[in-house]
């Protein structure tokens, strides 16, 4: 699978077969953002929030593309409210098959509001996502969260070779706790995200890698529109 940092806590994932996933996709107004990346291929999209920084550009690449777009439930709800035709509705617990991937909803800690015409509208619950490929790997995105006891429930369940993990601070968890997920998660690689984005956003790979130094936990940094190989 290919994976491609599209700055912030957007990502696109490209699996042999070509299905292109995006996760969270902000482009437009996001100073992370590869500029030389182009969007050609949307089949699925995945939103762990209805922040504008996670859900922005997900109904014009939506009405574009015509992915499938899984949410929680109100969330998905906002989205078909604003003309987006193919969405797949969940809740944490849950799972469904997407093209070629399995998704599982899980748990963050994290708030949902949206904004809408300059007013915020419940959204239901921030969530992540544990993602099953077609050969049996499986990776965990955290999407925003803190740390929380529950995500050694998400190893005992689905043994993720691979985390997403939020490390900025602020409006997520900081290196420091984001070590302790490393520690309850044991995937072999973690790839840092939502930090460095905005001067608040503090945390770092390097801060993380020296936490969990003593653990069999890679941190594995990406640069935004480097694509890499898993």
């Amino acid at each position: 699978m290919q994976i491609t940092w599209l700055g912030h806590g957007s990502f696109q994932f490209r699996l042999p077969s070509g299905q292109t996933v995006l996760m969270d996709p902000w482009t437009e107004g996001n100073p992370a953002y590869p500029q030389s990346h182009r969007i050609d291929r949307v089949d699925t999209i995945c939103i762990t929030h209805g922040h504008f920084d996670h859900i922005h550009d997900a109904v014009p690449l939506a009405k574009k593309f015509s992915p499938e777009v899984a949410a929680i439930y109100e969330t998905a709800a906002w989205l078909e409210s604003k003309g987006v035709a193919n969405t797949r509705p969940m809740n944490k617990g849950g799972s469904q098959k997407l093209g070629e991937i399995t998704i599982t909803m899980t748990h963050a800690i994290h708030s949902c509001g949206i904004l809408d015409d300059g007013k915020i509208l419940y959204g239901g619950e921030a969530s992540g996502y544990v993602v099953r490929l077609p050969e049996g790997r499986v990776f965990y995105f955290a999407g925003d969260t803190n740390v929380f006891s529950d995500m050694e429930l998400i190893q005992r369940l689905y043994e993720p070779e691979l985390a997403f993990l939020p490390i900025g601070d602020l409006f997520t968890m900081s290196p420091r706790e984001a070590a302790l997920a490393c520690r309850l998660l044991k995937a072999r690689k973690v790839i840092p995200m939502h930090f460095g984005t905005f001067p608040p956003l503090t945390g770092t790979p390097a801060q993380l890698a020296a936490l969990i130094a003593d653990t069999n936990t890679e941190v594995w940094p990406l640069e935004p529109g480097k694509t890499v190989e898993w």
